[in-house]
């Protein structure tokens, strides 16, 4: 073919591409009646759903089901309930003489029965549903569109009964019924040949269970059983989980492969799976608009068109490419964001900084960035993992029924990751996977294999929220209303920790362990003083003071301090023996009740009144303990800062303390079940490390956060080399954080790089 032909073909393609899409979109209808129930599909329809249910659901359960997925069936959904029942908020069906009694086969047979009597011509296919049934139903409409719906079908979960119901279900060894609970579903042959013979059948029932009866009528009078394929189970699926199904996590293989997930026992959990259903579907919209996109771009790189000249190309003149700008209603995109192709090249940096740097991943998390080197995987990489793997074994068995085989996840050996902020993450992973073969030479096998996975970015997007004020007269600007609207809305939640907030502030009891350090004291005395006594907060401060260097100076203070307030609520403890931070709490716990609210601090730490909030609203009796995350300051010879205008909260100041448990703040009676400190534990530390690990393993909610308004100050940290041998080291990790951030220490390194040698 010459260039000339190529390129005419490839220009038409792209008019033709552009032409399709601008005549085959429609908006939705929603056709509502009066009553808010849907009009009738007129004319034949694919799938009639008839749903059981009771009149006690029928605001409850029937109306999500109807809310949700009822209202996207590809033809037309009804509700059976009892004589007598009504409703206005779905089609309703009261079936006569049939009662709500429990097991439901008179309401089964004669909903199939009024089915066939109304409709049999009307539709290719009948589903017989609970109203504790979840169903996808472009993947139903998939499904039953590659079926010959002319012939007879019974289509379900294959069934035989419980191992307690061997023999006693009155079934032949050859003979099964499709389960109820996942859905049953019916040809029209079949509804025609059964049908006529409902009363028969009801007139001779050997069980009480309603699906063994239903899959029995059909066997004598159809001929036919219920479906034997072990696929029916992943497509048509039930939880074992009772009433605990689908109401945790739903980033599960089976949600995302069935077509009716049952049972949805609440109808909050119906909704929310509804929302899970319609984001994956949004996902998928959005991959699909990457690759044409990419297609898009490719196309016209063929003609000339570098990918960021796009968004102003023309295909010929007077007819952009992209017509719609951006901020329209038509806008499709930015181009040069989706349009990029796919390669781990894609980012180019333009200096040292702008390098992206890969995180190992393995049983643990490695990074430089991170004060731990070397921790755990945390929970939202974990995720993300997690969905990725899924994916990429949804891609690989796509088509692993025609090809004989299936391949199992069994885990990831090692993988690298990492972000780009433009474009999205990169991840290459080495799975262990299990391949299975179950057709010709069958064999099990574990195999190893490299994924180079992009997470592409789609954008950012503004939406922009109706009035949420009903007077068309109001002039208050949107977003005082939009606030105005949150506000309100969150004054209707009732709080997580009623007790905490309460008309009188909770009064918050400082233990200060001290010994020495006399004007590192004098320092904290007199924030103490400007945020708790001047401003009148509900506070009290215990000083347990060992007599040690400056022991009189600090005694002094503290007389000095409650001379000048008689209502200071500072109170002091004089100790004579060797310093031991645990027993020092101890000591001040003995002047508290159980319901008194204590912060155990140090020294060296500043604070402000939202701090002191934050202990307010993050601790609660019996419920939840507070470990603030504080912010340490590095060494001050090193990033020449003073205390207290000469710093700012970044990563050259200092450092989040992760791993610092020492501030925490509880009540004195949940300190008391925890066991309270390890007093045998002496010297630096520890004793805080291995009180969180009590209280993490317990009942107790344990809130762990920042903190911008708790600041440690520097001092430096002198580690004993008699210290236990985790002490130790704990403390020398703690020295060598405190010094200064990476960079800075990188350029000191650098500046005198000889005297390392």
């Amino acid at each position: 073919m010459s260039r000339r032909k190529r390129f005419l073909k490839l220009l038409f393609g792209l008019l033709l591409g552009v032409l399709v899409s601008q005549f085959t979109y429609r908006e939705p209808v929603c056709d509502l009646a009066e009553d808010g129930v849907q009009d009738p599909v007129p004319g034949h329809g694919l799938v009639l759903v008839g749903v059981m249910t009771a009149a006690k659901y029928l605001d409850t359960r029937a109306r999500a089901v109807y809310d949700t997925w009822g209202r996207r069936v590809p033809g037309k959904i009804l509700f059976f309930s009892s004589e007598g029942s009504a409703s206005r908020h779905v089609p309703l069906v009261p079936l006569p003489h049939v009662d709500d009694a429990y097991p439901p086969q008179r309401k089964s047979f004669h909903m199939l029965k009024y089915l066939h009597d109304h409709f049999i011509d009307d539709f290719e296919w009948f589903i017989r549903a609970d109203d504790d049934v979840f169903v996808k139903t472009e993947q139903l409409e998939e499904l039953l569109r590659g079926v010959d719906s002319r012939k007879a079908w019974f289509i379900g979960q294959t069934g035989r009964g419980s191992s307690e119901e061997f023999g006693m279900l009155s079934l032949e060894s050859d003979e099964n019924f499709c389960m109820g609970g996942p859905g049953v579903i019916f040809s029209r042959e079949t509804l025609k040949r059964v049908a006529p013979h409902v009363e028969e059948c009801l007139g001779r029932l050997y069980t009480t269970h309603e699906d063994v009866e239903l899959g029995r009528c059909v066997r004598r009078f159809a001929g036919i059983s219920c479906t034997w394929s072990y696929e029916m189970q992943v497509i048509l699926y039930h939880n074992q989980s009772g009433e605990a199904a689908f109401s945790g996590d739903l980033k599960q293989k089976e949600v995302h492969r069935a077509i009716t997930l049952h049972p949805v026992k609440q109808p909050q959990h119906m909704y929310r799976l509804d929302k899970y259903v319609k984001g994956l579907k949004i996902q998928s919209y959005q991959q699909e608009c990457i690759d044409l996109h990419r297609g898009i771009a490719s196309s016209m790189s063929q003609l000339g068109f570098a990918i960021g000249h796009l968004p102003n190309a023309s295909l010929v003149e007077g007819l952009p490419l992209f017509p719609a700008t951006r901020g329209s209603r038509g806008y499709l995109g930015d181009i040069t964001l989706l349009g990029m192709p796919q390669s781990l090249t894609r980012h180019k940096p333009r200096n040292l900084d702008e390098v992206l740097d890969w995180e190992l991943i393995s049983k643990t998390l490695y990074s430089y960035k991170d004060l731990n080197p070397r921790r755990r995987i945390g929970s939202s990489l974990k995720e993300g993992l997690n969905d990725v793997v899924r994916d990429i074994m949804e891609l690989i068995n796509s088509y692993s029924k025609q090809r004989g085989r299936v391949i199992d996840f069994k885990e990831i050996l090692y993988g690298y990751w990492r972000l780009d902020p433009v474009h999205g993450v990169d991840l290459i992973l080495d799975l262990l996977l299990v391949y299975r073969k179950y057709r010709g030479h069958k064999m099990t096998v574990q195999v190893r294999r490299h994924a180079y996975v992009q997470q592409t970015f789609t954008g950012i997007f503004v939406r922009e929220v109706g009035n949420f004020d009903s007077s068309p007269t109001d002039a208050v600007p949107v977003h005082k209303k939009i606030v105005k609207h949150i506000i309100s809305t969150f004054e209707q939640i009732p709080p997580i920790f009623p007790s905490v907030i309460a008309p009188k502030r909770q009064t918050i009891n400082f233990i200060l362990p001290l010994s020495g350090r006399f004007a590192t004291f004098r320092r904290f005395l007199k924030l103490y003083e400007d945020v708790c006594i001047k401003q009148q907060e509900e506070t009290k401060l215990f000083v347990i003071l060992y007599q040690s260097e400056g022991f009189e100076d600090s005694r002094g203070a503290i007389e000095g301090l409650q001379r000048r307030y008689s209502d200071s609520g500072v109170s002091v403890v004089y100790i004579n023996e060797t310093f031991s931070r645990a027993k020092a709490l101890e000591y001040g716990l003995k002047f508290l009740s159980d319901d008194d609210l204590v912060l155990f601090i140090d020294v060296d730490m500043v604070f402000d009144a939202r701090s002191l909030q934050r202990v307010r609203q993050n601790t609660a009796k019996a419920r939840s303990i507070y470990f603030p995350v504080v912010y340490s300051l590095y060494d001050p010879k090193i990033t020449n800062w003073s205390f207290p205008d000469g710093f700012t909260i970044d990563e050259e100041s200092g450092f989040w303390r992760q791993f610092g448990f020492g501030i925490v703040s509880l009540y004195k009676s949940d300190y008391r079940k925890l066991g309270g400190l390890n007093l045998h534990i002496s010297g630096w530390g520890f004793e805080d490390v291995a009180f969180y690990d009590t209280a993490i393993q317990s009942e107790l909610r344990i809130v762990r956060s920042t903190d911008p308004g708790l600041v440690h100050i520097y001092h430096p940290i002198k580690c004993d080399i008699n210290l236990d041998t985790n002490q130790r080291n704990m403390c020398l990790g703690t020295q060598a954080n405190m010094l200064g951030g990476r960079k800075r220490l990188e350029e000191i390194y650098r500046r005198h790089k000889h005297l390392f040698s």
